[in-house]
């Protein structure tokens, strides 16, 4: 439903703020927190940068064995907040995420620095590890096998969309009297509301 107005009203709010916040220096303005839970309940957050957003959704790259590529195979429902003090904004994304198409990653992975490519192609994110020199002996060993030639994209490093259903904008004001509006995704269409601060 990316044609339905309210949602393109959404939509070009967030991509309004980002471009506010990219105008600001800031040194990660497409830092997200993204909130996951798997089928236990267990709910973890960590920062992500989102690559992508387009009308169909957000898009992060990460390694699908990490705790939240585990999370999202077992429950695709999907938080991002983004918070820029800067600007007094705050934006809340929620709906699910879902793994986008080998050639879209593939593509994305070609743009990362080398040393980059590396890193995410020798870390078992999530799992313990022996030392942080350890780490870095496997780094140099990968580019001495490789001797030049490209990193190729590991099968479970690719990028989810997260297709929203709900967006909140919020905005810091003086003495708690802060702006909320929420768009919701319903069976009849996106509607937008306010709420209490």
């Amino acid at each position: 439903m990316t044609d339905d107005p309210i949602y393109q009203e959404a939509f070009s709010q967030l991509t309004s703020w980002l471009q506010e916040a990219k105008k600001l220096d800031l040194r990660e303005p497409d830092a997200a927190t993204l909130a996951t839970a798997g089928k236990d309940g267990r709910v973890t957050a960590r920062v992500v940068l989102v690559r992508r957003v387009e009308p169909e959704g957000l898009v992060f790259f990460t390694n699908s064995r990490s705790v939240k590529g585990r999370q999202l195979a077992e429950n695709p429902r999907a938080a991002l907040c983004y918070y820029w003090d800067a600007t007094g904004h705050q934006v809340r994304v929620e709906g699910e995420a879902h793994p986008i198409a080998p050639e879209e990653s593939d593509a994305y992975w070609a743009t990362r620095p080398r040393d980059a490519q590396l890193g995410s192609a020798v870390s078992r994110q999530s799992e313990v590890l022996e030392s942080r020199e350890a780490f870095i002996q496997e780094v140099l060993a990968l580019e001495a096998r490789l001797q030049g030639r490209p990193v190729p994209r590991p099968e479970h490093w690719f990028g989810y969309r997260l297709q929203p259903d709900q967006i909140e904008f919020f905005i810091n004001r003086p003495a708690r009297m802060h702006e909320r509006t929420v768009y919701l995704k319903t069976p009849q269409g996106w509607r937008r509301e306010w709420r209490y601060p």
